[in-house]
Parts: structure tokens; C-alpha cells; sequence
């Protein structure tokens, strides 16, 4: 009905009421925006364009600290019944992507998802090493002595 009807979503949404990110993120405090606009597409089947932007703090896989990472979701799917029939040469096109609904679609769920598939699956600093190998300093090369000795006569 939403698609068909060519309706128009929009809000935010605290990152606090997205669970199922908080192992993911460094800290939970923020917001994003959301945008989910519905029409039909160039054979009248419903679609979903959905556009998500804010800034989340996600974990560095390294040292733990927060990484800031700006999500750009640029969503377009087109919406099916659940459990509909779909031919394997439909399932096997890559130009298009399928959004399951029952009734209802659940509209923090819905954004939920599709911020968890455009994260980094490995977040990390550009520069960083492991915890505590800031504290440690310099890193010494082993063969720094060596190099003194090149072009010395014996």
C-alpha cells in the first residue's frame, strides 16, 4: 500500500534503539536520519527507496577506540510477499534486490538491516596498532647495528 500509493517516510532514529548495532559500535549516543520513499517501478511492481545518513562511532577491530564512520545508504528494493515464488533466474539477478514484507514492514527493523549491510565488516584507524603498542615507542629495527657497519674496512 505504502509503495503502491508512491508515500513518503521520513524521521530519525536514536542509535540507542538499534540493538542488534550496539556490538559493533564504540558508543551508542547519536542519531540518524532516515528517508523511505515508495512508488511503482518500470513494470508497476512496488519499490522502496530508502536513504539513511549520520555519523556512527563503530569499533576499531585493533586498539577498541571508536572509529567514526559516515553511513551513505542508498537503498532501492523492490517489495514482495513473503514467501512468494521467485524463478532462479530472478534470484540469480544482481540488478535487483527483493524486500519480503508480510503485512507490516517494521520501519526501525527495516533501517536496522540495511545500515548492518553497509558497514565494514573489519573497522579500523587508518593508522593504528595494537593496544598498548602506542605506550611501547619507537619500534627498533633489528639490523639498525648492521647498517653501521656496511663500508667499514675490517
Amino acid at each position: 500500500m505504502f509503495a503502491r500509493d508512491g508515500r513518503v517516510l521520513e524521521g530519525e532514529l536514536p542509535l540507542s534503539q538499534l540493538e542488534r548495532l550496539h556490538d559493533v559500535l564504540a558508543s551508542v549516543a547519536g542519531v540518524i536520519s532516515y528517508r523511505i520513499e515508495g512508488f511503482r517501478g518500470e513494470r508497476g511492481e512496488p519499490m522502496l527507496q530508502l536513504t539513511v545518513s549520520g555519523q556512527v562511532q563503530l569499533a576499531c577491530q585493533r586498539c577498541l577506540e571508536a572509529v567514526p564512520f559516515e553511513l551513505d545508504v542508498d537503498s532501492l528494493l523492490e517489495v514482495i510477499p513473503e514467501g512468494a515464488e521467485m524463478s532462479q533466474d530472478e534470484l540469480e539477478d544482481d540488478t535487483r534486490d527483493f524486500l519480503p514484507v508480510v503485512r507490516e514492514l517494521v520501519v526501525a527493523d527495516f533501517v536496522e538491516d540495511e545500515i548492518i549491510l553497509s558497514l565494514p565488516v573489519a573497522p579500523r584507524h587508518e593508522r593504528c596498532g595494537f593496544p598498548g603498542a602506542a605506550d611501547a615507542g619507537e619500534r627498533l629495527n633489528p639490523f639498525a647495528a648492521l647498517d653501521g657497519l656496511k663500508g667499514k674496512p675490517n
